[in-house]
């Protein structure tokens, strides 16, 4: 996996799958419609200033609520490397992993991470660093097998090899 470096975007404590992709853009099949609106309801502004590599930080049970693809789909599309938070709802960090959008759990590390700041993140050994704060923080690395899954875009892109 390459390790990823970039602004952070800061939300709260359960954050639902409605908030990161409205249900009413559902019906398209285009991933980069959706990533389009991603946030939107939360952050107006997070699709205009979002960058490839950036990270987001979320508190307890993200992406709690229905279980949609949708979701991670259009966070990743949005060019968000890595999402950490204190802890992930099951279905989407499921749904995640299968569309190869890295992870982490990490309680200390998204408690005091601030939105704006650069955080950096090595996906080998799980070291998450803010280096706007100077500090660094451990989470718990992917085993192997779903580094794969990453690595190679997901679960299906990683079932054809």
């Amino acid at each position: 996996m390459e390790n990823v470096k970039g602004h952070v975007f800061k939300y709260p404590d359960n954050v639902d799958t409605d908030v990161i992709i409205p249900a009413r853009y559902l019906n398209t099949p285009d991933a980069k419609e959706l990533a389009s609106h991603c946030m939107e309801d939360i952050d107006q502004d997070f699709v205009s200033q979002v960058y490839e590599g950036d990270v987001m930080v979320g508190g307890w049970n993200f992406g709690c609520g229905s279980s949609r693809e949708h979701a991670p789909l259009a966070i990743k599309t949005c060019g968000i490397g890595v999402v950490i938070a204190k802890s992930f709802a099951r279905i989407f960090y499921r749904n995640a992993i299968n569309i190869g959008l890295p992870i982490l759990e990490c309680e200390e590390a998204a408690d005091q991470i601030q939105a704006g700041d650069t955080v950096s993140v090595n996906f080998q050994t799980g070291v998450i660093t803010d280096e706007t704060l100077d500090c660094s923080w451990q989470a718990e690395p992917f085993p192997e097998f779903i580094q794969n899954i990453i690595d190679k875009g997901g679960l299906m892109a990683s079932l054809k090899e």
